[in-house]
């Protein structure tokens, strides 16, 4: 079990935490001269066969609340701190207010410097304590006083705290209330662990410290910064308590001394993860509260410091749904952080206004990827209103029926912070996938799907009969405009299989729909064929071939131009055709290029092909329009997924 201590500057924090631990948790030398907390404390209290019980010490001052904040996201157990000669403070309520909106609800009020009070006094003070949490979420927790001076009431609390942890562990041998999130036996949750500490140890290098929130981590294992899925640091070695270990387990607070990561690369604010749930973000949403006792309501565009775990962030409040969100109320936001902020589902998180004075409100992260458009759409309300449920099979199943292009399962399980989740819905969805992706759509929502691809095909062909059909990308916007072009991808490659549609060379068709070239220009494609495929690379311009087969220029233009219709040839720029055959293996190149580098340039390709730079760039922009690449700056990037050309050569 986790403690922490709350409460306002100088109203013995630290000296409790020496009472019961033994342990002066005020280590920096600016600390031990001022007398006061600047950073994180940490101690642990021995308990006879049991788990030592760890201990976190805030600071109380109002400017060090960032740090308080930090300090507060992974207890298990509040010590709300009152001093018996000064009474109720500034800071007191607001530590409350902080601890509330991250939902926590165990806890106990101590009233101390007991030496320094009467018993009438000691009396109005415990009244005042049970007036302040009577409106908060750790409402009935007992009250106790103490004295770190002369000792008294230190037994009293020692034991409060030993039957605190010893229910806590029952609770989760014996679980009366189902778990949060989901159950064990059907998820399993990546590791993650909020950065408060980072230090070097001679003999060990970097270590990281703070409470793990989830999963477990064994010495071995391989674990990343969100921010840096790619680059992965072994386990070195583990610390709980000051004592080595082998493994470690969702809330314990312990120490990751890491292989290969320098100092310089992490710090406080950072979170350290299974590479397989990595995530980064700057827009997400959330359920939010404002405090009852704000004087304004929180409009949409108000600038707020955002707290969630150890991280803060400056960012802006959009309120979902209603124009604002009054004192006292809970809505549906979007927040979009400056910078990167790296959340999962049911994570906790505390507003404080843009001077960082005073705290505003608090909330929970539904879903920590927001849109950028369409996000205040009944249908995408309802899905987030859904996301609120505890159980993760429920808010699944529910996303199936609000979401119309479905859930990708990958993107399900980040998201929720999963690394493995074998569950099936009791009605199962359809199910769109390759050998990389899943993507699951509920079949209410499929059969309208593929219907629309198919009336969207059937006009294009009603009226453009000569046309073989659209491009991919344009197949797209006539018929699913607003779907992802990753789920859009796996849909034409499952409509292909079942035979609804056709692919021909790049284009989308009907199967029934054919074309016939007339018996004149038939003739004409069976004599620029073969120069075309005999160019490769570098072949003939419209003028040089009408000169080749002594035929007028405009009508072998129209030929190949009825032919580049049909998919039989490809239109690189004006009066330059490419025979498929060669377009299929510039695409296979530029697929082996992209796995080499990650991307395509025009010298890089200019290079590969041996063409001119100006050649090359046009090929790159043809490949780009037709939606095989997709263009960066100087960059071309192999579009995910993409169904266009099949792979050739080795």
């Amino acid at each position: 079990m986790i403690v922490g201590t709350a409460g306002h500057i100088d109203h013995g924090k630290t000296s409790l935490v020496l009472a019961l631990t033994g342990v002066n948790v005020d280590r920096l030398p600016e600390e031990k001269k001022r007398g006061i907390t600047i950073e994180l404390g940490y101690a642990a209290m021995k308990v006879p066969g049991q788990n030592p019980i760890a201990f976190v010490d805030v600071p109380g001052h109002e400017k060090l609340v960032r740090t308080m904040i930090a300090g507060a996201s992974g207890i298990d157990f509040a010590l709300i701190l009152i001093a018996a000669d000064d009474g109720v403070m500034p800071q007191t309520r607001e530590h409350l207010s902080v601890l509330s909106l991250l939902g926590l609800s165990r806890g106990a009020v101590v009233i101390t410097k007991s030496d320094k009070a009467d018993a009438f006094l000691l009396a109005q003070r415990e009244l005042e304590a049970q007036q302040i949490i009577s409106t908060t979420s750790m409402a009935g927790s007992p009250v106790c006083c103490v004295s770190s001076i002369t000792g008294e009431g230190i037994d009293a609390l020692k034991q409060l705290l030993i039957k605190a942890q010893t229910h806590e562990a029952q609770q989760q041998a014996h679980p009366v209330q189902p778990a949060l999130r989901a159950d064990p036996q059907v998820a399993h949750f990546g590791a993650r662990m909020d950065l408060d500490r980072v230090f070097t140890l001679d003999g060990l290098g970097t270590v990281v410290a703070g409470c793990l929130r989830q999963g477990t981590v064994k010495v071995g294992d391989s674990l990343c910064l969100a921010h840096e899925p790619m680059q992965a640091y072994r386990v070195r070695s583990l610390q709980c308590h000051n004592q080595s270990v082998q493994q470690v387990a969702a809330g314990q607070r312990c120490a990751i001394g890491l292989a290969g990561l320098e100092r310089s690369q992490v710090e406080r604010g950072q979170t350290l993860c299974d590479p397989r749930i990595a995530l980064s973000t700057q827009r997400f949403e959330a359920w939010l509260t404002l405090l009852p006792e704000e004087a304004k309501a929180l409009r949409s565009g108000a600038l707020v410091h955002l707290h969630v775990g150890t991280q803060e962030v400056m960012a802006t409040v959009a309120v979902l749904g209603q124009a604002s969100l009054e004192p006292g109320a809970s809505a549906l936001v979007q927040l979009v952080a400056q910078q990167p902020v790296h959340v999962w589902w049911g994570d906790l998180l505390v507003l404080r206004d843009a001077s960082a004075t005073r705290t505003l409100a608090g909330g929970q992260v539904l879903e920590p990827h927001g849109l950028m458009r369409y996000r205040q759409t009944p249908a995408r309300l309802a899905y987030l209103r859904q996301q609120q449920q505890p159980w993760i099979q429920s808010r699944f199943v529910a996303a199936l029926q609000d979401m119309s292009f479905g859930l990708e399962a990958a993107h399900w399980r980040r998201a929720n912070g999963l690394v493995d989740w074998p569950f099936v819905p009791t009605e199962l969805p359809h199910v769109v996938a390759d050998q990389h992706q899943r993507w699951f759509i509920a079949a209410p929502h499929f059969g309208p799907m593929r219907a629309l691809v198919v009336d969207a095909l059937t006009t294009f062909h009603n009226r453009w009969p000569d046309e073989v059909g659209p491009d991919v990308q344009r197949a797209r916007r006539l018929a699913l405009p607003k779907m992802p072009e990753t789920l859009w991808t796996l849909l034409l490659e499952h409509l292909v299989r079942t035979g609804d549609v056709v692919l021909n060379r790049g284009f989308v068709q009907l199967p029934e729909h054919s074309e016939q070239l007339r018996e004149a220009d038939q003739i004409i494609a069976d004599k620029t064929l073969p120069l075309l495929l005999n160019g490769a690379v570098d072949p003939p311009w419209v003028r040089d071939l009408a000169g080749t087969l002594r035929l007028p220029e405009v009508q072998v233009r129209m030929t190949l131009a009825r032919l580049a219709k049909m998919g039989s040839t490809y239109k690189i720029v004006n009066d330059l055709y490419y025979h498929p055959q060669v377009v299929t293996e510039m695409a296979s190149l530029i697929r082996k290029l992209v796995a080499q580098e990650g991307l395509v340039t025009a010298a890089s390709f200019r290079d590969a092909v041996g063409l001119g730079r100006k050649r090359a760039i046009q090929i790159l922009e043809f490949f780009d329009r037709i939606g095989f690449l997709r263009r960066v700056g100087d960059h071309h990037l192999l579009r995910p997924g993409t169904v266009l050309f099949p792979v050739v050569g080795p």
